[in-house]
């Protein structure tokens, strides 16, 4: 009687094992697949930060750019406005109604009211 008792013991630690090993198995190739998954992952990942890392500098540039257009149009705006408030010193309309004729020593409002949109 004991020796059946103890080998249903060894019977059901057997049954036990073969469970053990199958739920190891699916841990083993869950973990696999667990380990490609991050692996994608952070290959993404990297590609992903290179490419915003090169939005980024496309980004500055375009600002860089930006800043010297504008830089370069305020030097125009600034050289014509000197132009034509010395054409106005010199005593010649620079407004659209009279442009180039000769001011009678009188101020023109047109022309005044041109170079103060001008100025601003």
């Amino acid at each position: 009687m004991m020796d059946r008792n103890f080998f249903d013991t060894i019977t059901e630690f057997e049954k036990q094992l073969e469970s053990t090993q199958l739920q190891f198995r699916a841990l083993k190739e869950f973990v696999a697949i667990m380990v490609e998954e991050r692996q994608a992952l952070q290959q993404e990942n990297n590609h992903l930060r290179q490419r915003l890392d090169e939005m980024h500098e496309k980004e500055l540039l375009l600002e860089k750019a930006q800043e010297e257009k504008v830089q370069l149009s305020k030097t125009d705006i600034g050289e014509g406005y000197d132009n034509l408030a010395r054409l106005y010193q010199e005593g010649y309309h620079v407004c659209h109604v009279h442009f180039g004729s000769s001011r009678k020593e009188e101020d023109c409002l047109f022309c005044l009211s041109f170079l103060s949109k001008q100025n601003i």
